[in-house]
């Protein structure tokens, strides 16, 4: 497995970076079967630091945790109790699920589109009604059950995920609602 440790503005020494590799890989073997690679990154936000933790597994998921605390070793050992219980959560449901994913998520190709937030009441009307793009990117599109999409979206904490139905073949969308339930669009063919 792949670990990458690294700290916007902080100096993230050998110490941390073993009790990372430590930890981590010790969670990662009670839940994960294969995972790929770990980004573990630190950064500082006023008086404390935040520990930010990404990883990737063989079956095209992703876990993610953030946490935050006055010491570093704190902020990621908070972050990885987050990270445990995810893994935890994700095995738990693969069994109540009496199935196992044999291959890998297939994933394609889209563009991804970061657009700018609208101008202000009081400035003029903009010549054109079409949006400012301030970053375009590419993005990779799983192609899951809808149990896996929720399960996937979860584990990153997205409030939303587009996926390719595995069973029907479409574009869907999954998101969180406000009530704090899952939506589910599935558009007719």
């Amino acid at each position: 497995m792949r670990y990458q440790i690294t700290g916007k503005q902080i100096d993230v020494g050998e110490a941390l970076q073993t009790h990372v590799k430590t930890e981590l890989s010790g969670i990662l073997e009670k839940y994960a079967g294969r995972p790929t690679d770990a980004n573990i990154v630190f950064s500082k936000s006023a008086h404390e630091y935040v520990c930010e933790a990404t990883v990737h597994l063989s079956t095209g998921l992703t876990a993610q945790a953030k946490s935050h605390a006055v010491d570093i070793y704190a902020a990621f050992d908070g972050c990885g109790e987050k990270m445990d219980k995810q893994l935890r959560r994700y095995k738990r449901r693969l069994k109540d699920h009496h199935k196992e994913r044999q291959d890998p998520v297939e994933l394609f190709g889209a563009s991804s589109y970061i657009l700018a937030p609208e101008a202000e009441e009081h400035e003029a009307e903009p010549e054109t009604l079409q949006p400012v793009i301030v970053a375009e990117m590419e993005t990779k599109i799983p192609s899951l059950s809808v149990g896996e999409a929720v399960m996937q979206m979860e584990l990153a904490g997205a409030p939303v995920l587009v996926f390719k139905n595995e069973s029907k073949g479409g574009l869907n969308v999954v998101y969180r609602r406000e009530d704090g339930n899952i939506g589910w669009v599935d558009p007719q063919t």
